[in-house]
């Protein structure tokens, strides 16, 4: 004997159940989420904060951050240098921070995806069976077989409970691509300062055997002049003084240089190439290269552009999608103060024999929606929207510190680079004097008039206004590596 599904609802009371939800959704519907306004000043190192302009409509779910001005994060753009740009594109194949970065943006996404599909119902197909019996006759028993296709507990998402939880997986999902790109940026500029250690190493450690060599010479000189008597005891124990310190010198820089090194294939994931490698030190100033020509791998930053581009960085980005993430965590919290409705259907075939499942006339259909409103929870709900609302609060406090901290560190950038150049103009003429007076010195003690310990201290001298001008001149460099990474690559 064939049956049907049972109707559980009439059209009149889903009619009543719609209407009343919508008239409840209307009261439940969450404010759009809005870009707060920011007192960044308008340009770098401005006294008087003026507030960046906020977006005057709703940004879009995707992009909280359209208004901004945009970033262009092309680091070959930056970067001439072959062999950098062989390395930079070593590192962001094999780095590891940059794969699990990477990898949390697959995690996230996947995560949104979950979300995404939990607006839109399951249909499963399924069969069952059910027998029952009443007291001990057995046969009383009646057997019931249903088998068809089944939607159970979808949530009708009248208050935006769903959707909202949507917006904060698709906001999380976004921050965790600003935080991979972030994380690209910081690994060029990081293989690109490793890169430039290594020619500063290099470099200190060619000035070094240089003047290792010439110390050598000049204590051979004094041991000659010693044995012709025009030389004291005194004079061949200054000369080996400095022969000794610029051993410890060499040494210095060769552990400096190794350890330069390890940095580099940390952060390239792999073996640096030995064809990426620089020259061993004393093959010429720069090890292999000019300062000159390490100076022309990189290209200068421009910096005159609105303090507002900040808000493009990839940092802040994620942060502005994190507090979005927030704010869709709050709406999801109130609407959990609303009914939850949710619906199960099924359509298919019943039957008391299984023989007579898929028999004509055995098909039916049942809907069963369902409206829950809390009324006691214990405090529960409101307790999960005092937490969204403090997680909000806490988001916007990290939105605010991320562009002050952006805004500092550029400044800084650019206050470095102005003192910077203004050290190095007096280190170079530092050198030349001291360059000139170790000539001059050299000069009156080959005509008598000066004595051995004059012409050592002044080559002394000299030696540490060439080391300090090699630190200066790689610091400034390292100052256009700050300035790019600060600037996320603009």
């Amino acid at each position: 004997m064939n049956t049907h599904f049972p109707t559980r609802l009439n059209v009149s009371t889903l009619a009543t159940l719609l209407g009343t939800a919508a008239l409840l959704a209307g009261c439940a519907t969450a404010t759009p989420f809005q870009r707060p306004t920011t007192a960044l000043p308008a340009t770098w190192g401005a006294t008087t904060a003026t507030p960046a302009a906020a977006a005057d409509a709703p940004a879009a779910p995707d992009s909280p951050a359209a208004s901004a001005p945009a970033l262009n994060p092309d680091w070959t753009a930056w970067v001439s240098d072959p062999t950098v740009r062989a390395l930079v594109a070593q590192a962001l194949h094999n780095n590891r921070d940059a794969r699990v970065a990477a990898l949390q943006v697959e995690q996230l996404r996947a995560q949104y995806r979950i979300r995404e599909a939990a607006r839109l119902p399951t249909v499963n197909a399924g069969i069952a069976g059910n027998r029952q019996g009443v007291g001990s006759d057995t046969t009383t028993a009646s057997s019931t077989y249903t088998a068809g296709l089944q939607v159970a507990g979808w949530e009708v998402d009248f208050f935006g409970r769903v959707a909202n939880l949507q917006e904060a997986a698709l906001t999380q999902y976004l921050a965790s691509e600003e935080a991979y790109q972030s994380t690209q940026i910081s690994l060029v500029a990081a293989v690109v300062s490793g890169w430039l250690n290594l020619h500063s190493s290099s470099a200190q450690l060619a000035l070094a055997n240089t003047t290792l060599a010439n110390r050598t010479e000049a204590l051979r000189l004094v041991q000659l002049r010693l044995n012709n008597g025009l030389a004291t005891s005194l004079d061949l124990s200054a000369a080996q003084t400095l022969v000794e310190s610029a051993r410890v010198a060499v040494a210095q820089q060769q552990r400096e240089r190794a350890l330069a090194l390890n940095a580099l294939t940390l952060l390239v994931g792999q073996p640096v190439d030995q064809a990426l490698r620089v020259p061993p030190a004393g093959q010429g100033a720069g090890a292999g290269q000019s300062l000159a020509a390490v100076s022309r791998a990189l290209a200068e930053v421009p910096v005159g552009l609105p303090s507002q581009v900040l808000l493009a960085r990839p940092d802040v980005r994620a942060a502005e999608h994190t507090l979005a993430s927030a704010h869709a965590q709050v709406g999801a919290a109130r609407a959990a103060f609303f009914p939850r409705v949710t619906l199960t259907t099924s359509l298919g075939s019943a039957s008391k024999a299984l023989s007579g499942l898929f028999a004509g006339g055995s098909w039916g259909w049942t809907l069963a929606p369902q409206a829950l409103l809390p009324i006691f929870d214990g405090g529960a709900n409101q307790a999960g929207l005092d937490s969204a609302q403090a997680g909000r609060d806490m988001a916007l406090a990290k939105y605010d510190k991320a562009i002050q901290s952006a805004f500092r560190e550029v400044n800084d950038a650019l206050a470095g680079r102005q003192t910077l150049a203004d050290q190095l103009a007096a280190q170079q003429a530092w050198v030349a004097a001291e360059t000139e007076r170790t000539r001059l010195s050299e000069l009156r003690l080959a005509q008598g008039v000066a004595n051995q310990i004059e012409v050592l201290d002044a080559q002394r001298s000299l030696f540490a206004a060439q080391q300090t001008l090699l630190q200066t001149r790689f610091a400034l460099l390292q100052n256009r590596v700050e300035l790019f990474r600060v600037t996320a690559g603009v």
